[in-house]
């Protein structure tokens, strides 16, 4: 009797399974896109108020080598080949190693929690990029369609 629930309480849930994951296959790697697309449109504004004073900073840009400077270009720069979805495992990887050295140098030094020490979005960013450097730029990235062979169309 216990066999014979545990096999129909399997059997619901594998059903359940199936059908909750019909949107993966084609919804996943889209999702991955749009995930990547706002993650480094939001990340590449800390690079443009850096260099480009937009939005305005109300300070002048640093100078290039500063590591103000240089995390605003990787921010610029890196953001957008993470818009475009072109490089998107290599830049992704670095970005995430500029997210980790930013906490780590700059946030962690203030305060123990992340709430407290402004670091919470830089541990995200940090994470975030770490994922897409494992998962690459999905459906809508030139990385993809430059890897599509020619007789495949979407």
């Amino acid at each position: 009797m216990a066999a014979q629930d545990t096999e129909l309480r399997t059997g619901a849930r594998n059903r359940l399974t199936e059908r909750s994951n019909w949107l993966a296959p084609v919804w996943a790697p889209r999702v991955l896109s749009i995930l990547r697309i706002v993650t480094a449109l939001i990340f590449m504004e800390h690079g443009t108020q850096k260099w480009l004073n937009f939005p305005p900073l109300g300070r002048a840009a640093p100078e290039l080598w500063s590591m103000s400077g240089f995390g605003g270009l990787l921010e610029l720069i890196g953001g957008a080949l993470l818009v475009l979805g072109l490089f998107t495992r290599p830049v992704a990887f670095i970005l995430s190693g500029e997210m980790a050295i930013a906490y780590w140098w700059s946030h962690a030094p203030r305060a123990l929690f992340p709430v407290v020490n402004g670091g919470d979005a830089a541990i995200l960013y940090c994470f975030i990029f770490l994922y897409l450097a494992f998962a690459g730029g999905g459906a809508w990235s030139l990385d993809a369609f430059f890897a599509r062979r020619p007789d495949e169309a979407e």
